[in-house]
């Protein structure tokens, strides 16, 4: 397929030729006054939210785990579970209490997919059914990574098509968002996301016997740790995947460089039981900067491509970063000088919609009902599977494509 000759075409076409035997599609007219109820239990909060015809939050609640599975030293999908049953129902009777509501005003629920906990997910999914059932309301279900893509066009102007970089704890998505329900997949991890090395590097470096990082999340503290380093380039990583041609990336080598040094300080120092290396602060700051490096690397064939292929307008060259590793700040600044010398408009959600929670799920639920997507009323069929990764991927175009391309500077 020529991507030059057939840019737009094509790839509705492919996305439009979605099995029919998960969904089953009806035309709902756009109510004046409908109110979508969004559930997401993706992994370990429980998120709730409801919101009207115009987006606006009527109610939104999240039940966070984090405290429990920092004391577990990670998150057990057992607890997680457990977790979630106890919390989604008073989490649902809250919002509608709050939002002075009940079931009989709301119009669709909308619920999350994978990706995700198996065993998370389902205790939304079941519920969502028990309510559409007791209450004769559609489910609309959400791909998870869709619906952290799409949220910042809640507050923010961003027509289609646009850019989208994914960082979270579970993934690293780059992609090309056409519409609500289209996607063109550019790359991805190969190994794991930058949040889990966060989270299993701060774990290792033990900041959560610090007090004041106690109670942060891994990313949270590795970043305000790197905010009082000294010596940032005390430590050199090299750039992950710089002789690959592509737009994937790869984690999984910069976690295991990292871990090694924190051995080899841990010997040299002679640390014992709780206590920490010295050169924390600047091995934090030399994490993050590699990590940025990789990213900004990676989006910046990303963005070529795009414009050799006309996948994004010149007139619309915006790019969306989402997900719970968007809140870091270091990261977020490389990203923006990317785009401010790529001619790019950057945006993310604030940083509450950028974890997981339930407004993304009950805004995404409300663009797919005004445009009458994958509202389901026969839910025997309905489970946690989502219909496709995220959209159609071109992963090996790009690998064919060989694009060039120079690491810019980061002055950070």
């Amino acid at each position: 397929m020529n991507l030059n000759k057939f840019p737009r075409f094509c790839y509705r076409r492919l996305l439009s030729n979605r099995s029919s035997n998960f969904f089953r599609f009806n035309t709902y007219s756009q109510s004046s006054n409908c109110a979508i109820l969004g559930i997401e239990t993706s992994c370990d909060d429980t998120g709730c939210a409801i919101i009207n015809q115009d987006g606006k939050v009527l109610s939104d609640v999240v039940h966070s785990q984090n405290l429990i599975h920092l004391r577990n030293g990670g998150i057990i999908p057992d607890i997680a579970q457990d977790l979630h049953r106890a919390n989604i129902e008073p989490a649902i009777s809250g919002i509608l209490q709050e939002a002075n509501m009940t079931m009989a005003d709301i119009s669709a629920i909308a619920v999350t997919l994978e990706p995700g906990l198996p065993l998370s997910l389902v205790v939304g999914m079941k519920y969502a059914k028990h309510l559409a059932r007791r209450h004769n309301k559609p489910i609309i279900p959400i791909h998870h990574m869709e619906a952290h893509a799409l949220i910042t066009r809640k507050d923010q102007e961003i027509p289609f098509p646009f850019l989208v970089l994914l960082i979270s704890g579970g993934h690293c998505l780059l992609a090309v968002a056409q519409d609500v329900d289209k996607f063109l997949l550019l790359g991805e991890s190969i190994d794991c996301a930058p949040g889990e090395i966060f989270d299993k590097v701060a774990r290792r470096m033990k900041l959560k016997n610090i007090p004041e990082y106690s109670k942060m999340c891994g990313g949270q503290a590795i970043e305000m740790a790197a905010l009082k380093a000294t010596n940032p380039q005390m430590f050199k990583f090299p750039l992950p995947l710089a002789d690959y041609k592509d737009c994937n990336f790869s984690f999984n080598g910069l976690k295991t460089s990292v871990l090694l040094q924190v051995h080899r300080k841990e010997r040299d120092h002679e640390i014992k039981a709780n206590n920490v290396i010295p050169e924390l602060n600047d091995l934090c700051a030399a994490m993050l900067a590699a990590t940025s490096r990789h990213l900004v690397h990676r989006l910046q064939r990303a963005i070529e491509f795009c414009h050799d292929n006309n996948l994004i307008p010149e007139t619309n060259k915006k790019l969306v970063v989402s997900g719970g590793v968007a809140c870091n700040n270091y990261i977020f600044n490389a990203l923006t000088m990317l785009c401010s010398e790529a001619n790019y408009k950057i945006y993310r959600p604030e940083a509450k919609l950028c974890t997981d929670n339930g407004v993304m799920i009950a805004w995404n639920g409300l663009e797919k009902w005004q445009r009458g997507i994958d509202i389901v009323n026969d839910f025997k069929t309905l489970d946690i599977k989502a219909n496709s990764k995220l959209g159609v991927s071109l992963i090996d175009k790009v690998k064919e494509s060989k694009i060039q391309t120079k690491l810019m500077k980061l002055n950070l």
